[in-house]
């Protein structure tokens, strides 16, 4: 009898791969360490990762893929029509990114409110100059909109600050650390009051541009704006236009409507703007935890069972 077939997309240490394997001892893993054909991705039945090659071949009638996990947390590039229309189980890797990406906002966060940006820029132009007016982050309101595995994280550091922190989620379920959590009904009512606002949302019809002119009009003129979320839920041209207009104090980006964004784009050249292209989930601990939360799905597929970690809702989008 032929053994199933896993095919591993990611580039993985020895150590990595073992622990997969041991997750499926009777299938066969097939990676990139290998000349990869044709057949390796229509006779995968679990593929791990993803790429051109495999959203080519691995969706065509009569090709084995019942499990795709991907190696990052956004699902809106993947060709979601057909995924749901073959009943492929999807899962991400959601929960990898909590302790870079919560590590990124503070350090964006702390940077605006110690202007330690333009101390960088001064420095990089050989001007000693004292900053402009310092405040402190001890005492002020944030909130943090979509509170799942970052935004608990972020949500447990900004106490330790002494913050007031507010949340929205979809449920208006309580979460850890959070003061007070709301649904996106109470969404202006967190924005007029917020000192920062950290948007960690998934990009659904329903978030669509959720932060637009009209959000923010109605935020604090001293108020900073960080996206860690998609960049599908903020109206970039009314970000542009809100930063010019000094509407907002400034905005921490990680993430754009249009990747990459273009070199004349007028974003790179406002000095209340740090931008650090979509990369504050990176980490030297990725790809263990992603690994962890593959295997752990991989166990229980292997015995028969749904994939209990990250299992997508493609029609939620999350």
């Amino acid at each position: 009898m032929k053994r199933k077939q896993i095919l591993v997309l990611q580039k993985l240490d020895q150590e990595h791969l073992d622990k997969i394997r041991r997750a499926a001892p009777d299938w066969d893993v097939v990676t990139p360490d290998q000349p990869l054909e044709d057949r390796h991705y229509m006779e995968a039945e679990v593929i791990c990762g993803w790429n051109a090659k495999a959203k080519q071949l691995s969706l065509e009638p009569g090709t084995a893929l019942k499990w795709l996990q991907t190696w990052g947390a956004g699902i809106e590039k993947l060709p979601l029509e057909a995924i749901k229309r073959r009943g492929i189980w999807l899962t991400n890797a959601s929960g990898v990114h909590a302790y870079p990406i919560s590590e990124s906002v503070f350090a964006m966060l702390l940077s605006f409110t110690r202007q330690l940006h333009r101390s960088v820029r001064n420095q990089t132009e050989r001007k000693w100059e004292p900053g402009a007016r310092l405040d402190e982050a001890h005492g002020r309101t944030i909130s943090i909109l979509g509170v799942g595995e970052i935004g608990g994280e972020i949500a447990k550091i900004a106490k330790a600050f002494g913050m007031t922190v507010l949340g929205i989620r979809r449920s208006g379920a309580a979460a850890d650390s959070v003061d007070r959590m709301t649904t996106f009904a109470g969404l202006a009512e967190v924005l007029a009051e917020s000192d920062y606002i950290v948007n960690c949302l998934p990009f659904t019809e329903e978030t669509k541009h959720i932060i637009n002119r009209d959000s923010f009009r109605i935020m604090k003129p001293n108020a900073f704006y960080i996206n860690i979320g998609r960049g599908g839920t903020t109206d970039t041209e009314a970000l542009v236009d809100a930063l010019r207009e000094g509407i907002i104090a400034g905005a921490g980006l990680d993430v754009f409507e249009q990747e990459p964004l273009p070199s004349d784009h007028p974003l790179w050249g406002l000095d209340n703007v740090i931008l650090t292209p979509h990369h504050t989930g990176s980490t030297s601990h990725y790809n263990r935890r992603a690994v962890d939360i593959f295997a752990t799905n991989l166990s229980a597929y292997a015995a028969g069972r749904v994939p209990p970690v990250n299992l997508i809702d493609i029609a939620s989008m999350y």
